[in-house]
């Protein structure tokens, strides 16, 4: 397995093949871990843009909240993920693992509109002329979690959570 970790490419197909112990590894290794560093560092920047240029009328004023919310949510998240539903669904708990499923999607659909929020405090990550080396630093910052979540999310609902409700139904129909 880690050698899948160090040369994992993030495209679906390659994720299919693999057994959901690597993927969970790699879910875990890749953006679980990842989050847990980028967003107390996102909040602490952004409270600094936010306190250095309050007033101005590009400023993402409210922004840190909500990447403050993000992330215990996401903490909470990422948790019942690695608590209760990856060793389901690495034990082979298919069919127990469809409520889960169903809440860990609903939450993904939630951090969606979360991401939604961060695009319209911030212009759409759009970086004024303004800005400084924080504010710069910050939405560079913003850019890669966004990605890094984006592919987080899309390989637990498309390929993890997938796959599982496939050898659900494989299961039900033997």
């Amino acid at each position: 397995m880690n050698d899948i970790l160090l040369a994992a490419p993030t495209d679906s197909a390659h994720w299919r093949r693999a057994s959901a112990a690597d993927l969970i590894e790699y879910l875990i290794t890749r953006f679980h871990e990842r989050h847990r560093v980028q967003l107390p560092e996102l909040v602490r920047l952004a409270r600094r843009v936010e306190h250095t240029h309050a007033g101005k009328p590009s400023c993402p004023s409210g922004l840190a909240d909500v990447l403050e919310t993000l992330y215990q949510e996401l903490e909470s998240h990422m948790l019942k993920e690695e608590q209760v539903l990856f060793p389901m669904l690495a034990r082979g708990m298919h069919q127990q693992a469809r409520a889960p499923i169903s809440v860990m999607r609903f939450e993904h659909e939630h951090h969606f509109g979360a991401l939604e929020e961060i695009g319209r405090l911030t212009d759409g990550l759009a970086v004024p002329p303004e800005a400084c080396n924080t504010w710069r630093a910050l939405y560079g910052g913003l850019q890669a979690f966004q990605e890094d979540l984006t592919q987080h999310i899309h390989l637990e609902n498309d390929v993890l959570f997938l796959n599982s409700s496939h050898a659900a139904e494989g299961a039900r129909d033997a």
